[in-house]
């Protein structure tokens, strides 16, 4: 129940992980094409956009069956999210609502696999842990952080970017 403790009933913080400096100089855009490093920036934006979606479908049901959770998510970054869901379907218990994210790209690095990380200020207020049966919330702790940092690392497999580990910092922001 790592990233769910971190994420929901812990819901631990913004940090202030890595400073938003490229890890290098973007290179010069041709005329009407964008650079190699604002593609990968988008490429690698949309897989943690998807990954987060997937994960909120997964957290809704307890199950990460049908959800796509895989498509931009590896089994390294799977584990603690199974382990939720887990947790989760044993308590009888779901999430509703949605949280909503803030991510932005802090690094691309090429090399024989590409990598990106993610900073993200995640603000779960309108994501709720219930009881599937009464559709009551289930009460968390009150010490809990609403809005956390989230960092994503990122890998290019191919030709498409995928989550390889989330870190929840105990901070707000």
């Amino acid at each position: 129940m790592l990233l769910l403790a971190s994420s929901v009933l812990a819901l631990a913080g913004c940090s202030d992980s890595s400073p938003d400096t490229p890890a290098r100089p973007n290179p010069a855009p041709t005329a009407g094409s964008p650079s190699p490093r604002t593609t990968a920036e988008a490429a690698a934006l949309t897989a943690y956009s998807n990954s987060w979606a997937a994960q909120t479908e997964a957290y809704s049901k307890a199950s990460s069956a049908a959800t796509g959770l895989n498509n931009n998510t590896t089994l390294r970054a799977l584990f603690d999210i199974e382990h939720d869901l887990k947790v989760m379907r044993k308590a009888g218990q779901v999430m509703t609502g949605k949280p909503v994210i803030h991510p932005k790209v802090i690094k691309v690095a090429d090399g024989k696999i590409p990598t990106a990380v993610v900073n993200d200020c995640v603000d779960t207020t309108h994501w709720t842990l219930i009881d599937k049966t009464s559709k009551k919330p289930v009460p968390l702790p009150t010490t809990r952080l609403l809005k956390y940092a989230s960092t994503a690392t990122l890998e290019k497999w191919g030709t498409k970017w995928m989550v390889t580990k989330w870190t929840a910092q105990e901070r707000s922001c």
